[in-house]
């Protein structure tokens, strides 16, 4: 409508005209507020399912990381039943046949810690170099620091031939992350030196470099499957079936039965290093000592 026609429009015509134009207004508000409410409620809807989603997934994962574990189970080719791998020079390990292991074969733990503990397969045999045994676990903040103090040169030793270098990885600090992690990463570590066994140090000090911290869930099972992709292994299906985590259990428990009571606890030739001295002096003197 021209202005010149809506001059001619009564009073009354435009305030009907004016109140039609509010309603249309007013109609088309409600509409735009009426799907905005709408796109907000199924906005909280898909929130709310994706949170439930993520929530379900924590859940399950927890129940599968804390699930109980078997009693009696496998070890890893290239492992020893006390839990232990063993590094010789450059990416060596000392070669074994896959035995088994059982919980009822572990002795009742001392009511006291003894004066003198006896490290089960310790000593080296005769003609071999010195045997340095090092109970470990992965989220130990001390053993990292044990590695960053003395795994260059405890690796020069075995690289010239004048000690052998066994491993054994515990679940001492499981309480320490919410998933178990210590146990997890053992199992993992065992996984790599049963099908890959000479990535089995570049994953062993991966997972040193990455530690996580005490309290934290530690390192996922997906990212422990891809640190081991990252040095050359391929342990998918150990890791998801959890395959030597009864080997964990039976080593954990083997080394607390004997008077083990931390990590890093360290033997030389079967004697055990009191933290005091110069681990570098200690395995120079068991070399001399063999002549």
């Amino acid at each position: 409508m021209s202005p010149a026609n809506e001059s001619r429009l009564s009073k009354a015509e435009r305030t009907a005209q004016a109140r039609e134009k509010a309603r249309a207004i007013r109609e088309e508000q409600l509409k735009k507020d009426k799907r905005n409410k709408l796109l907000v409620g199924w906005g909280i809807v898909v929130a709310i399912v994706v949170i439930v989603a993520i929530i379900a997934a924590v859940v399950v994962g927890n129940i599968q990381n804390n699930a109980p574990i078997a009693d009696q189970g496998p070890t890893p080719a290239n492992g020893n039943v006390h839990g232990g791998v063993t590094l010789l020079a450059g990416s060596e390990v000392q070669k074994s046949e896959p035995s088994s292991v059982n919980l009822a074969d572990v002795p009742s733990a001392p009511a006291t810690k003894p004066a003198t503990v006896t490290v089960p397969g310790g000593e080296a045999e005769a003609g071999k170099p010195v045997k340095v045994v090092a109970y470990i676990d992965f989220i130990c903040p001390v053993c990292k620091r044990f590695e960053t103090t003395y795994g260059d040169a405890l690796t020069k030793l075995r690289n010239d031939g004048k000690i052998s270098l066994e491993y054994r990885a515990l679940g001492f600090l499981d309480q320490q992350s919410t998933t178990n992690y210590s146990s997890r990463a053992a199992n993992a570590a065992a996984c790599v030196a049963n099908t890959s066994p000479e990535k089995y140090a570049d994953f062993f000090n991966l997972l040193f470099e990455r530690q996580p911290a005490e309290g934290s869930a530690g390192i996922s099972d997906k990212d422990l499957k891809a640190m081991a992709t990252e040095v050359g292994a391929n342990i998918d299906s150990c890791v998801d079936s959890k395959q030597y985590r009864p080997w964990v259990k039976f080593a954990t428990q083997e080394a607390a039965a004997i008077g083990i009571t931390g990590t890093p606890t360290v033997f030389v030739d079967g004697k055990q290093w009191d933290g005091s001295t110069d681990l570098n002096a200690e395995i120079q003197t068991a070399i001399t000592a063999k002549g």
